[in-house]
């Protein structure tokens, strides 16, 4: 497939099967939202209460513990987070591998196939998360030390310069990793493969298309997210000169205007989250794809095992690990994004 294929595809595949594929999405972000208003609200309005009625005494071990609660009340929509993203990586390397074969799966169908590799999903998502985090730490560790060993002016400064320079070295191994692993749960989702042999796989796949995969990543995603915030931005932005132009003074229909236009932003992020995450999943499976038809010669098994489905022919799974041994050849017609 062609670059401008390959960029467009995973808009295609939204429009292709659009009420499966964008319901999982919306779920995957409603379940965020859900999951961090249950836990966040309560919490709030009682750790709210317990500070405005705490004594002088009192209150700094109430914010202390306030604040403790609220670090460790995070993990909740972290984990949501991990498992539906997760998930939605799964739903959408299916749904990619049945539009190649001209099939359209429905909502359940989708989710089953998925759920049965979420075990090493999660695994590899949970697995990202903590070399994030172990990283972040590492950074706010640095600063802490160093602050407190030395807190003059020269020495903040170095260690700013440090820091941005670390920052700066991250990012590019970061771009660099992300890119060579991007295809990973394409792989385990796919070819059933392990973390460890799923992350071999997308290493070697990627192999001599670097530049490429990196540059469809991060052309799709400037996209994506230009799009997102004009969308959410620009009616927040308009609310709130409304409510000025109608209420200069924040009376009553100040407030109206402006909890209006916070609704309205609240369900356009959320649905244009949820957009944003399906055509992300999916450029991921596309590109995994085609990369296999680069190097193996997919696009003919493909072609091959439609032929035999078509003819009554019983077929086998045609996105199985390729054969060890010489690469397939590469040539014929890629399936069709319509």
């Amino acid at each position: 497939m062609g670059f401008g294929t390959l960029l467009w595809a995973p808009f295609r595949t939204l429009r292709r099967n659009p009420a499966p594929v964008f319901g999982t999405g919306l779920v995957v972000q409603l379940a965020s939202a859900v999951a961090t208003a249950a836990v966040f609200v309560p919490f709030l309005v009682l750790a709210i209460g317990r500070i405005e009625s705490a004594s002088a005494e009192d209150l700094d071990a109430v914010m202390s513990g306030t604040i403790g609660w609220l670090i460790l009340l995070t993990l909740v929509p972290i984990a949501v987070g991990v498992v539906a993203g997760a998930f939605l990586q799964g739903v959408m390397v299916v749904e990619v591998a049945s539009g190649t074969l001209g099939e359209k799966l429905g909502f359940g169908a989708l989710w089953r196939r998925a759920a049965g590799r979420i075990g090493p999903l999660i695994g590899w998502t949970l697995l990202v998360g903590v070399v994030v985090l172990g990283v972040v730490a590492l950074i706010v560790g640095i600063v802490v030390v160093t602050a407190l060993i030395s807190p003059d002016a020269f020495a903040v400064l170095g260690v700013v310069i440090v820091v941005l320079l670390l920052l700066a070295g991250i990012a590019v191994l970061g771009a660099w990793l992300g890119t060579k692993l991007a295809l990973v749960p394409s792989v385990i989702v796919l070819e059933r493969a392990g973390i460890a042999g799923s992350v071999r796989r997308s290493w070697q796949l990627t192999t001599g298309y670097f530049w490429r995969t990196f540059g469809l990543i991060l052309l799709v995603g400037l996209i994506v997210s230009t799009i997102a915030q004009t969308v959410v931005q620009v009616p927040m932005l308009g609310g709130t000169i409304l409510a000025f132009i109608l209420d200069p003074t924040a009376g009553a229909t100040y407030e109206a205007v402006t909890i209006g236009t916070t609704v309205v932003g609240t369900v356009l992020s959320i649905l244009i989250g949820a957009i944003v995450a399906v055509v992300q999943a999916a450029l991921i499976a596309v590109i995994y794809i085609d990369l296999r038809m680069r190097s193996e010669g997919l696009d003919l098994e493909l072609e091959r095992h439609v032929e035999a489905r078509e003819a009554g022919v019983p077929v086998t799974d045609p996105f199985g690990p390729a054969p060890a041994g010489p690469a397939a050849p590469t040539g014929g017609a890629a399936p069709t994004w319509s």
